[in-house]
């Protein structure tokens, strides 16, 4: 019962500090966006109109008012959990562009994060039980160099190979433009195209998503293998596996039910921090592939100083980090009673 009060008081603090946490994003990325060079007036008339056109329009969207009472007419906006409007989406509002985008880049963060993971957890697995062959070392290389990858180039180098050169898988976007994409309930084109049993738009959408989904993988993938492999090396040598092979447990089962269970509980926390890594891979994943996600949308926002768009989807990454970073953490004491706080 203790444990449980323990428990239920850290996520308390955890669920009073996240309003502060955010709003700590807030107000840095609005001061960003009007300290860097640019006008959104320009972006939307062009620098060549009227003076006087250009101060009327800026008088309608709000930018003539002063900075701090920009700054408290969004703080008012997000208190009714209002986004705003887009100043490029011809009035759009925000809450609209994310609920339209986001399936895209959930499709290709689930997607990646489950290569990712099954390939850092081979790797290190196999880096570990082989401890001091070519194996190990090659573990610890590819921990390294996936890691310090610059995720641009990769995608561009995979799309040389894979697209231009080899063929086999198409060089971007989501689905093709000659063809109607999966209708669903979800937006997630694979699970779609399963619930309505097409086979054919099954396919053509995992062809679609496979490269930018390895390209991101590859990339994160070296974090789950340089955790898996150093915690795994030290399951191996603890005394409660060294008893299970003086029972004569074979290796194997030994290894999946006793070390890698044990090995896999630190990878849980790392996950949340994965979350933010994978968000901001996403990003520039999906203006490499022409994804049509978040992340390309938060680009072209970010390139037209539309405001709204930038604050709110920057925003929206932000409460999901916070929330999942909880969840997990919550998650981790569940499975490992280790653990309080």
């Amino acid at each position: 019962m203790s444990r449980l009060r323990a428990l239920q008081g850290y996520l308390l603090l955890r669920l009073l500090l996240a309003p502060l946490m955010l709003w700590t994003i807030v107000t840095v990325v609005f001061l960003l966006l009007r300290a860097t060079p640019g006008d959104p007036v320009d972006a939307i008339l062009g620098p060549r109109a009227p003076a006087a056109v250009k101060e009327a329009l800026r008088e309608q969207l709000g930018l003539a008012q002063p900075l701090w009472q920009q700054y408290l007419n969004y703080l008012g906006q997000l208190l009714r959990f209002d986004l705003g409007t887009s100043l490029t989406s011809q009035g759009e509002a925000v809450t609209s562009i994310i609920a339209k985008h986001f399936p895209a880049t959930a499709e290709l963060g689930l997607a990646s994060l489950a290569i990712a993971f099954g390939l850092g957890v081979l790797i290190g697995s196999l880096a570990a039980v082989k401890s001091g062959t070519a194996w190990d070392v090659g573990g610890r290389l590819f921990g390294i160099i996936t890691y310090a990858l610059p995720l641009f180039w990769l995608g561009m180098l995979l799309q040389l190979l894979f697209a231009v050169n080899l063929r086999w898988l198409p060089l971007g976007t989501r689905y093709p433009i000659t063809e109607t994409p999966p209708q669903g309930p979800t937006g997630l084109y694979l699970l779609d195209a399963l619930l309505n049993g097409n086979f054919h738009q099954l396919a053509t959408a995992f062809s679609y998503l496979l490269l930018p989904a390895v390209t991101l993988a590859i990339v994160l993938s070296g974090i789950f293998e340089r955790i898996v492999r150093v915690n795994l090396k030290q399951t191996l040598v603890a005394d409660y596996v060294e008893a299970a092979r003086a029972r004569g447990i074979p290796e194997h089962r030994i290894l999946i039910h006793h070390a890698l269970k044990n090995a896999l509980i630190p990878v849980i926390t790392v996950l949340g921090l994965t979350l933010a890594s994978l968000l901001g891979g996403a990003v520039l994943t999906e203006v490499t592939f022409s994804w049509p996600g978040l992340g390309q949308r938060l680009y072209e926002a970010i390139a037209l100083r539309d405001y709204p768009t930038v604050q709110g989807i920057v925003v929206f990454f932000a409460v999901v980090v916070v929330a999942a970073s909880i969840v997990i953490d919550l998650l981790n004491a569940w499975i490992d009673p280790r653990i309080h706080y």
